[in-house]
């Protein structure tokens, strides 16, 4: 969370807080965002958060959510 707390650590920190319970539900429900833009496959998944996307995959095989990355929802991944 560099590029926000380069305008307020506190403010990246609650931002990291947040973020990490939104991504820690994923567990319980992996369908519950929207197919992502980035990649054109249904386990593939995109987390919105505070003008962020947040990209994850599903692999039911492996039982694994893998978050991919994050980025400013208007940029390209």
């Amino acid at each position: 969370m560099d590029f926000i707390a380069r305008d307020s650590l506190e403010r990246a920190k609650q931002f990291q807080e947040e973020l990490d319970d939104k991504v820690d539900d994923l567990v319980f429900f992996p369908y519950k965002f929207r197919q992502s833009r980035y990649f054109e496959r249904d386990n593939f998944r995109d987390l919105i958060f505070k003008g962020y996307v947040v990209p994850y995959e599903i692999d039911k095989k492996k039982q694994t959510i893998s978050v991919l990355g994050i980025t400013k929802y208007r940029e390209k991944f």
